[in-house]
């Protein structure tokens, strides 16, 4: 089954091995380059049929989600600048009543990519402000390049961020940090980015690709039933107190000893060999 289409989304799937039959990870784009890759509401429904595919595919191991470059520009016209997502289109925003933007809001693509049960990776390479970094906060795992530039500049609409923000920023940098970066309304390059939290690794734009794809690649070579049950396993601490988060993991460890891909693993290691996993 291919992937749903859209105008404004490429989605491209790569083996996560050349020499062994892993399956794939997906790479997913935002493609609005004129509009720094904002996000409307043609993205917002393409995204969330895409992450209803990458769901229901059993070969699909890891989604990868990034904003198209730039394109180039007309003669004796400045480039645009890069963006992983710029925002959210505003031109959406006016006139809209709060009913409206209730529903768009609550039933969201940020949400689908959230509680998607494989790993995520958002690789960013320039802007991702506003929605586009709750489309970042939303991944399991951020890779940036130096150019990128974070921030939640709602507040300077009258607005607070409505994708999960005030929640997921949160608990990615703290409560000090949330309310500065929301409050204030400023942007902080990569290197700050990481240094609070919020991104895991920064590169060279040049190198940023090749990261990325190597952790993809890296997760995608795992027992997706193991990878699925450590993903629940840390979100739950988001949920649980400590002593009820412990006992979440212990109840899903010990479930993955019933399982065939704990035995292959452990055969595997014992062998010194490469585990073919059941699950894959």
């Amino acid at each position: 089954m291919n992937p749903p289409h859209s105008d404004v989304l490429v989605v491209d799937l790569h083996p996560v091995d050349d020499t062994r039959d892993l399956g794939f990870f997906v790479v997913l784009t935002i493609d609005r380059p004129n509009k720094l890759n904002a996000l409307n509401s043609e993205v917002m429904e393409g995204l969330k049929a895409v992450c209803e595919w990458v769901e229901s595919r059993e070969d699909v191991r890891c989604l990868v989600i990034t904003g198209a470059s730039p394109l180039a520009p007309p003669e004796g016209k400045r480039a645009k600048p890069h963006a992983f997502v710029a925002g959210a289109d505003i031109t959406e925003f006016l006139g809209a009543s709060s009913g409206e933007i209730r529903i768009k809001f609550t039933d969201n693509a940020v949400e689908a990519l959230w509680n998607l049960s494989k790993p995520t990776i958002a690789m960013v390479d320039g802007f991702a402000l506003g929605g586009g970094c709750e489309v970042a906060c939303s991944c399991d795992i951020r890779i940036a390049s130096t150019r990128a530039v974070f921030g939640t500049p709602e507040i300077n609409l009258g607005l607070i961020p409505g994708y999960g923000a005030t929640q997921r920023l949160e608990r990615l940098v703290g409560y000090g940090k949330a309310h500065e970066l929301i409050m204030t309304g400023e942007h902080i390059n990569a290197h700050e980015a990481a240094r609070i939290g919020m991104v895991n690794h920064v590169v060279e734009p040049e190198q940023l690709r090749d990261r990325v794809f190597a952790m993809a690649r890296t997760i995608g070579s795992k027992s997706s039933h193991a990878l699925a049950v450590g993903k629940a396993a840390v979100r739950s601490a988001l949920d649980e107190s400590l002593t009820d988060g412990v006992s979440t993991e212990a109840e899903a460890f010990a479930l993955l000893f019933d399982s065939e891909d704990k035995e292959i693993g452990v055969q595997a290691f014992l062998n010194r060999t490469i585990p073919e996993w059941k699950h894959r």
